[in-house]
């Protein structure tokens, strides 16, 4: 739909347009008063109940692993201890106020966007998905959070328990509080919130105006000239919220800073006590004031600077201060946002994708053996199925790594060719803690020049978690006779698994893997049946229409043993295509 030309053209068609708006308003306010009580008791009751039944268990195991791991010292393990009475009593109170605000804005929510989103472009039968759309999917939705709110606490709890237990320094030292710092880093706090909290109070109530008045005119502006979010028709009923709400996000925005002050503040406490001085601690304290300043100037596109000095407060300048630099100097073009056609990702639809991927490759593993019913069974019985839940994925991203290193992408291809660069990627700091150790991994390999031999030694060695007994019977060993290079790729292995197991704690992932160990299982006990019923043998049948898809089966041939593997040399030579994750 191509924006009208003229002021009086565009006037007129946002007249024509409003009654449709505030009908459509009102008909999802209604249905998010309808379902705003019952999505609330469904979210309230679910995590409470999780909250309650498991705290017994968490305080208990927390309180255990806390006391018997070696990275940390006796004064700070009882600090630890004492702090984890405090969680006891807040966590239920903190946790249940949270599940029932959550539940009455997701179940208000909810319902008022997906009113807006049944008159979008493209779509049919409209009248009729304005009142069904956002009444089940949001009860759908509501079951989800508290199953992965489940997740959390169950499997990514006890991950994280499980790595404080096991972790140990290098150089077998612990961490141990410094008396002697302590009292310094505790003053620097207290006055850090002293000074930061009426200092950015009023810095944000000043710039308030400014904001309300800025936000507005370049809302207004965008809406007569059909700009901005105003250019799809989809996006003029939010926008226009946004108009309406736009003195709330100024509101919300003053009383954030004003929360955000305390915790900006008491920072100065961690710096005396980094830096073991008191000095750097209250340095700190001013140079906070700055960064705020020119934060908030940043985003309000005013002058750069700030007029609060900001001395040095850290010994070690920040290596990453440069890149941080460079990021801001070019910012990006409202008109290249619009002409230029680009892939916007989020997080969720690069699990999905991942997981559509690890599905295709572990169907391929099931049929040619090296993923077992002993891998698929301790996978559901979550008793260490580091195959399925660690390996495969880290497998598939091995493989998006080295076909990106080869191809020499500046970012991380997709397996339909989609590329994640720098402009397109999710903007959240939860997708940086892994698209930064990913890029650096890449650029890595492909500095190393790995062979083919290698590649494919190193993705056994990924898949398989480094189990050496798997990879004797297997007759897998090093292609290179060089201890460096060996390991070399055992720590790209470590390394990769290791972030894949970072990824395994977000809550939507446990999810996807369900449905990948019950699609693995169905087609393990297909091809057991296949192979018995057809001539009572575990002859290892293989799909002709999944043959062109396969990557690198070279790598996984081997020769006959006394388990039933097929002989290397009678199988068809299949030539080398990477597929991308």
């Amino acid at each position: 739909m191509e924006p009208p030309k003229g002021f009086l053209l565009s006037l007129w068609h946002f007249i024509c347009f409003l009654p449709y708006f505030i009908g459509l308003l009102l008909l999802g306010i209604l249905k998010g008063i309808i379902f705003c009580p019952l999505i609330c008791v469904v979210m309230t009751i679910g995590n409470s109940g999780i909250i309650l039944g498991l705290l017994p268990v968490h305080a208990v195991w927390t309180c255990y692993c806390i006391l018997s791991t070696r990275l940390l010292g006796p004064l700070l393990k009882f600090f630890l201890c004492i702090c984890l009475l405090l969680c006891v009593g807040l966590w239920p109170v903190l946790g249940i106020a949270g599940s029932i605000l959550a539940g009455a804005l997701y179940g208000f929510l909810s319902p008022v966007f997906a009113t807006f989103d049944a008159v979008g472009e493209g779509k049919s039968n409209m009248f009729f998905h304005c009142f069904f759309d956002g009444t089940w999917s949001t009860v759908k939705g509501s079951i989800t959070v508290v199953r992965d709110f489940r997740d959390v606490c169950l499997i990514t709890y006890f991950s994280l328990m499980s790595d404080l237990r096991q972790q140990v320094l290098p150089d077998g030292k612990c961490y141990e509080i410094r008396l002697l710092h302590l009292p310094g880093a505790i003053v620097a706090g207290i006055l850090g919130i002293i000074v930061d909290l009426p200092v950015i109070s009023v810095i944000a109530l000043c710039k308030s105006p400014y904001m309300l008045l800025k936000g507005w005119r370049r809302l207004f502006h965008d809406l007569i000239g059909r700009e901005g979010p105003f250019l799809e028709t989809i996006c003029v009923p939010f926008a226009g919220l946004v108009i309406l709400l736009w003195p709330l996000a100024v509101i919300g925005a003053v009383l954030g800073s004003i929360v955000a002050s305390v915790f900006l503040g008491a920072y100065a406490g961690v710096i005396a006590y980094q830096e073991s001085s008191f000095w750097f601690g209250l340095c700190y304290i001013v140079a906070s004031l700055a960064i705020y300043d020119e934060y908030s100037n940043d985003v309000l596109d005013m002058r750069e600077g700030s007029c609060f000095p900001r001395p040095k407060y850290q010994k070690k300048t920040n290596p990453w201060g440069d890149s941080r630099a460079s990021s801001f100097s070019k910012p990006p073009s409202r008109v290249e946002s619009f002409n230029t056609q680009r892939v916007d990702l989020n997080p969720l639809e690069l699990l999905e994708a991942l997981f559509k991927e690890c599905q295709r490759q572990g169907e391929i593993m099931v049929s040619e053996g090296l993923i077992t019913q002993k891998d698929i069974a301790d996978a559901k019985a979550q008793n260490g199925g580091k195959v399925i839940s660690i390996g495969l994925p880290a497998y598939c991203i091995l493989q998006s790594l080295l076909c990106s290193a080869i191809s020499g992408s500046p970012g991380l291809l997709l397996s339909d060719g989609t590329e994640i660069t720098s402009a397109n990627r999710p903007k959240d700091a939860f997708f940086d803690w892994f698209f930064n150790p990913f890029m650096i991994m890449k650029d890595q390999m492909k500095v190393a020049n790995l062979s083919e031999a290698e590649e494919d030694y190193l993705g056994k060695l990924v898949l398989l978690c480094g189990d050496a007994t798997r990879l004797k019977i297997l007759n897998i060993n090093s292609p290179t006779d060089s201890e460096l290079r060996r390991a070399e790729l055992d720590g790209l292995a470590r390394r990769l698994q290791g972030l894949t197991k970072s990824i395994s704690r977000s809550p939507t992932y446990w999810r996807q893997f369900e449905n990948l160990v019950k699609t693995l299982s169905d087609n393990l006990s297909k091809k057991n049946d296949g192979s018995i019923s057809s001539n009572g043998s575990r002859a290892i049948q293989r799909s002709w229409s999944a043959l062109p898809r396969m990557f690198s089966l070279k790598s996984f041939k081997r020769k006959t043993s006394s388990n039933g593997f097929d002989d290397s040399e009678s199988q068809p030579v299949v030539t080398r295509d990477v597929d991308i994750v």
